[in-house]
């Protein structure tokens, strides 16, 4: 029998196979890496990692930190989240990602500052939070030091965060409610977890911790000393006339039944929301839906 010559696609296949074992991979690896990268990217979106992360305001670059927060303790500067190896996270190993979520530490062992909502980010998932680390990491590395905070004394010892953690911090993950739906707990994992609604619209006490009996209902001297308006089922103060739709509404384009449109802070909460799928904008309103009413001046 005459020898069969291979074809051009059979020599592209065998070439691709010895790259990947070369490379110590996979092709199903990788699939596996990109969607996790995917729903990393997703979940970033979410979760508002990059306006947080991101000066906007001066260019700067995605991820690699730099915008302040004003608080009534001082202003907080966000870090960079770029995987450069000395300026941002590309060390940082899948554990201690987790651990900075799920506890508010870093690498170091020092507590991070509650201004980073780890007391929310605590309910996301391992699932969810080495997705986002997966993302974060196929992202271009930025070498760009961090600012150091503009925080005084005795507030700035970091070993403080201990005891406030002792008395406000609950550490997760999220667990979802028996005996609801499933559309209920994923609506109630991304406003109370990933998305961390409560960190803006929720009151604080004095020392900076959210008061959990009156769990979204607004706050006069939000971030930046701005107002946050009530989200919870009030009928006068909140949300309690809104439908399901109404709700849906504002998270997608900003518009409000009122006619009027978001601004400031929510309206770059909307530019994430935007971007979510239809159906976990549509949980967020079942579960905001569903939250008690509490009444504010």
């Amino acid at each position: 029998m005459p020898r069969q010559v291979p074809r051009a696609a059979d020599k592209i296949r065998a070439a691709l196979a010895v790259l990947f074992l070369l490379l110590g991979c996979s092709p199903a690896a990788t699939a596996a890496d990109s969607g996790a990268v995917a729903r990393g990217a997703y979940l970033a979106t979410a979760a508002g990692c990059e306006n947080c992360h991101t000066d906007q305001a001066h260019g700067g670059r995605p991820y690699a930190g730099g915008p302040g927060l004003a608080t009534p303790f001082g202003t907080f500067y966000s870090p960079n989240i770029t995987p450069d190896s000395q300026t941002g996270i590309g060390r940082w190993s899948d554990a201690q990602f987790v651990r900075a979520l799920r506890e508010g530490v870093r690498p170091d062992g020092a507590n991070y500052f509650p201004v980073f909502p780890y007391p929310s980010f605590t309910g996301i998932t391992d699932d969810d939070a080495l997705a986002i680390k997966a993302y974060l990491f196929s992202l271009p590395a930025v070498r760009q030091a961090n600012r150091p905070h503009d925080v005084s004394f005795p507030v700035s010892w970091r070993f403080l965060q201990s005891g406030w953690k002792l008395l406000f911090f609950t550490p997760g993950p999220f667990r979802p409610a028996p005996g609801r739906t499933a559309t209920y707990n994923r609506g109630a994992y991304l406003v109370t977890a990933l998305a961390h609604c409560g960190e803006c619209h929720t009151p604080r006490n004095f020392l900076g911790a959210p008061d959990p009996d009156r769990f979204l209902a607004g706050t006069p001297d939000g971030p930046d000393g701005k107002k946050v308006p009530n989200i919870t089922s009030d009928l006068k103060a909140g949300i309690g006339n809104w439908s399901e739709d109404d709700i849906v509404g504002v998270l997608t384009d900003g518009h409000k039944p009122d006619f009027d449109f978001v601004s400031g802070t929510m309206g770059k909460v909307v530019e994430d929301t935007a971007r979510l799928t239809e159906e976990d904008r549509r949980a967020i309103a079942i579960f905001l839906k569903s939250v008690p009413a509490v009444s504010t001046p």
